[in-house]
Order: structure tokens, then sequence, then C-alpha cells
């Protein structure tokens, strides 16, 4: 009689622990996909603004030297900022 009592608590305790394993994961894998949700939500809303016209409709499209000029304003500004890049990655790898 004593073992199987023994037996009956002990398929208790692994029952429960079962449980308690199962109601963790499930709360891992829900968290989990709450995050994917959120992220994928983020990407989405990124991706309209981006995608969101620069100039209002209502402005004349930019004539070909116009366009060409700023793309060349453009790449200057992207130049400068590279170089200030390099300039701060230099210091900061001789202060070492």
């Amino acid at each position: 009689m004593q073992q199987r009592s023994d037996s009956q608590s002990n398929l208790m305790i692994s029952a429960m622990a079962g449980a308690f394993l199962g109601a963790a994961g499930l709360a891992w894998w829900l968290l989990s996909q709450a995050e994917r949700r959120q992220e994928l939500q983020r990407r989405v809303r990124s991706l309209r603004f981006a995608s969101e016209p620069l100039a209002s409709p209502s402005q004349a499209p930019l004539a070909e030297g116009e366009l060409q000029n700023r793309v060349q304003q453009l790449n200057h500004a992207i130049e400068e900022v590279r170089r200030q890049l390099e300039s701060l990655s230099t210091a900061g790898s001789s202060d070492r």
C-alpha cells in the first residue's frame, strides 16, 4: 500500500512539474511571438515612412541639372561624414 501511495505522489509531482514546464514553454513562445510581431510592425512603419514622397505633389519635378546638383551635394555630404567617422575611429584607436 505504501508503495502505491509513493508512486501516486511521484506521478502527481511529475505531472505538476510537466504542467509547470509546459506553461513556462508556452509563455516563452507567446512572448517571442509578440516580440516578432512588434518588430514586424516597426519594419512596416519604417518602410511606409521611407516610401512616402519627399516632395509634395504640388511641387514641380526637379530639372535634370537641379537633380544632378542635389546628387552632388548629397555625395559631398556623405563623403564629409565618412571622413569624420574615419577621423573619429583613428583618434579612438590612437587613444588606446
